[in-house]
């Protein structure tokens, strides 16, 4: 898995961020089903990027599925 970092101020954080390909990866789900839980606002929050692409902090993506275990 890739781990992308934002460089913030001219340094590099440690906030990596996850491709959608490798969310789908992970949850081991299509990527027509992570648009549709985007869609219908059930999946993790991401965020856009300028050219059009989404990219999921990893801290999201692990909040997310801790709720999903706690409604279960």
């Amino acid at each position: 898995m890739t781990i992308h970092k934002l460089p913030v101020n001219g340094r590099t954080t440690a906030r990596d961020l996850l491709t959608v390909a490798e969310v789908c990866a992970e949850l081991g789900v299509a990527r027509s089903t992570f648009y549709d839980w985007r869609a219908a606002h059930k999946g993790p929050h991401g965020l856009k990027l300028p050219n059009g692409e989404v990219r999921i902090r990893r801290d999201e993506l692990d909040r997310w599925l801790k709720c999903l275990e706690e409604m279960a």
